[in-house]
């Protein structure tokens, strides 16, 4: 459980349900904005293939993030 707090130390500490929408909004927000930057740095060609599977990783963390942060808010994780 230490190592989830280290990697996703946002995800942790919404006692309320506006604490649970605000952290899932800017895990969404962020991810959208990285996808944005992506889509824009994939017009290089060699640079779109490293981009994308940095993306792949970005939107796989903002996600995991949000099954914590619920998982937390509905206090699943001790």
């Amino acid at each position: 459980m230490d190592m989830l707090k280290k990697l996703f130390p946002y995800s942790f500490g919404a006692n309320e349900i506006k604490d649970l929408i605000v952290k899932i909004i800017v895990y969404i927000i962020g991810s959208a904005v990285v996808g944005v930057v992506i889509g824009l740095l994939s017009i290089i060609p060699i640079l779109g293939i490293v981009i994308g599977l940095l993306g792949g990783l970005v939107e796989l963390y903002a996600l995991i993030g949000i099954v914590l942060v619920i998982l937390d808010y509905l206090k699943v994780l001790k």
